[in-house]
């Protein structure tokens, strides 16, 4: 029994929340759930939307599925996901994207990978105001972070048969800060030499990603490209609905949705709890319960592709409550 963070996160969060911790268990899974609040709710009564008892929690279980929190506004964190990632060091921001049968998009064969490095880069939030018409933001670029995030990204193609790892940079301007990132790409690549290496500038893979996506495998990019890139794929496979995410470093790992906490349809029960699902499915693939895994994974996309029963946002009617029984059904 593998004992795991559970943060229902606030606005819709809850509501998706209870809808896969009902298909887990359905399935069989062995976790025993350490549930701990989070967010701006908790913010009111605890003065932190991030707690520390919820880090602590992390630090003990090493393992947390998190559904979408809510940042205050103009106070506080600049942001739980931020502060959350740099509390445990969690440096790798992990985003697969793959279609969805039963899901229209413009595009087919979409299998792609993103590897983000997640604690440097423009994120490192080192900005100063320099007089009233100039604002400088300071790019942080290490050695240290470069390598890891790309052995990384290695270690994951060889673990899920990939064949390709492109490394992606803007070197040809900024020389010396993605200049180093390539550097220790290439050194890192030396030591795979059953995967195949690539590099791509940031704005020519933009351009190649809507026009062939499919030549892309697993892509591994500093914290502004993987965040801006990381979401143009979702746009690719049909938006951040379904979406699945994680946040992994050498001690923990947190698996969450990337879309937001949609206060506006809170309680309403037609929010989609399919990206948080596919996160708690990569989760059960990291504790090595991977035949509950592919029960879930098989019975969401029979679900999907028959569409029957799928939410508003799927271009269906069914409530969360309906389109969760679906997929208990079809296991």
């Amino acid at each position: 029994m593998q004992t795991v963070t559970l943060i229902p996160g606030d606005g819709i969060g809850p509501e998706i929340t209870e809808s896969v911790t009902q298909i887990l268990k359905s399935a069989g899974a062995e976790i025993n759930w350490d549930i701990q609040s989070a967010g701006a709710d908790v913010a009111e009564t605890e003065g932190s939307p991030l707690p520390d008892r919820v880090i602590e929690s992390i630090k003990k279980t090493k393992v947390a599925l998190k559904a979408p929190v809510t940042t205050p506004i103009g106070k506080g964190f600049r942001s739980v996901n931020v502060a959350l990632r740099k509390s445990l060091d969690l440096y790798a921001n992990l985003r697969p994207c793959k279609n969805i049968e039963g899901i229209k998009t413009r595009f087919e064969n979409v299998d792609i990978v993103i590897v983000r490095e997640n604690t440097e880069d423009l994120y490192a939030g080192i900005e100063r105001q320099i007089d009233n018409d100039t604002a400088e933001s300071i790019k942080i670029i290490t050695r240290k972070a470069s390598t890891r995030i790309v052995e990384f990204a290695f270690e994951y193609a060889i673990k899920n048969n990939r064949k390709l790892v492109t490394a992606v940079s803007k070197a040809n301007i900024c020389k010396l800060s993605d200049g180093l990132f390539l550097e220790c790409a290439r050194e890192v690549a030396k030591k795979y030499p059953q995967i195949e290496y690539k590099e791509i500038l940031v704005d020519n893979l933009c351009m190649q990603l809507v026009q062939k996506p499919e030549q892309f495998d697993v892509l591994v990019l500093p914290n502004l490209y993987g965040d801006i890139v990381s979401d143009l794929c979702a746009g690719l496979i049909g938006g951040l609905g379904i979406a699945q995410g994680a946040n992994i470093g050498k001690d923990a790992a947190v698996f969450e949705p990337v879309h937001g906490s949609a206060p506006d349809i809170k309680g309403q029960n037609k929010a989609n709890p399919t990206a948080l699902l596919m996160s708690a499915i990569e989760m059960l693939k990291y504790i090595n319960q991977n035949d509950i895994a592919n029960k879930i994974e098989k019975a969401l996309f029979k679900t999907i592709k028959e569409q029957k029963v799928l939410t508003p946002d799927l271009c269906g009617n069914a409530t969360t409550t309906e389109y969760t029984n679906e997929i208990i059904k079809n296991m």
